[in-house]
């Protein structure tokens, strides 16, 4: 009986990613373990992992000194919101550069593509003067509506999989008296469920972990967020630093579950949007 074996080159590939994988995972580490500290034993040197005693009332106190509550249930309203809001906008549009022919639409294509190209920071300020005029400052629309209606990346990710989807479908729809949207809801979206599920992800992961906006838009803490409810942790003069990592740690908590429960749908995703079209 024929045993494969390892090759040389594969044993030295699995070895490093092991090594890599297990620096990623120390700073993870690190935050658990800290979040079971008295605060005296943080950064003492040299440093010590194993907690002496276990202090587990860190968690509870991190949830009842601080509204976290209000802040979850703001970040989880406000990512479903976004998620299905993108998922509609990025798909539509996808849809309308891959499947339909308008008058420059590949310059238009190369344009919304160049806007990933921007940062964030370089729109912040004609983007708080709209906000102020509509009167959203201080409201979760100034963080829901920007985010829900450009995502440059998702039409891109969705672009690529309808042009791999053969155009004799499309063309026997339309035979058949199907029209537009006919073809792009009953027969086009089903058919990029693993993109659309991917993209999702993608847009779970970084709405729950923004804090760049939330910090720029918004003042009164019942309307923060899970990343800005942690910042109030920090103080002028000190940090309470074994609260913050248990606020972190229990924060961490839904981005996990969520990312195993999409991992096969991330890869499948970014791997299939590269190959096709």
């Amino acid at each position: 009986m024929n045993s494969k074996k390892l090759q040389p080159s594969t044993m030295v590939l699995h070895v490093v990613l092991i090594i890599g994988a297990c620096i990623m995972g120390l700073p993870f580490l690190w935050m658990i373990l800290s979040a079971l500290k008295d605060l005296s034993q943080v950064f003492v040197v040299p440093p010590k992992w194993i907690p002496e005693p276990f202090v587990w009332s860190n968690f509870k106190t991190s949830l009842t000194a601080l509204p976290f509550g209000r802040a979850y249930f703001n970040s989880f309203y406000i990512n479903v919101i976004v998620v299905f809001a993108q998922l509609i906008t990025c798909s539509m549009a996808a849809y309308a550069f891959a499947k339909i022919r308008f008058p420059f639409r590949e310059p238009l294509f190369i344009l919304f593509l160049a806007t990933m190209m921007v940062p964030g920071q370089v729109t912040i300020i004609p983007l708080y003067l709209m906000m102020k005029n509509f009167g959203w400052l201080d409201t979760h629309q100034s963080i829901i509506v920007p985010a829900a209606l450009l995502n440059a990346f998702g039409v891109f990710l969705l672009r690529q999989f309808f042009r791999g989807i053969p155009k004799e479908m499309e063309e026997a729809a339309i035979v058949d008296g199907a029209n537009r949207f006919t073809i792009y809801t009953r027969i086009m979206l089903p058919l990029v469920k693993p993109a659309l599920s991917a993209l999702g992800i993608f847009t779970f992961l970084g709405m729950w972990n923004n804090f760049f906006y939330p910090l720029i838009f918004l003042n009164s803490p019942e309307q923060f967020t899970v990343p800005m409810m942690l910042n109030l942790y920090r103080g002028m003069y000190a940090t309470d630093w074994t609260l913050m990592m248990a606020g972190a740690s229990i924060a961490l908590l839904p981005v996990l579950v969520v990312y195993m429960i999409g991992q096969r749908y991330i890869i499948e995703g970014v791997t299939l949007s590269g190959i096709k079209g």
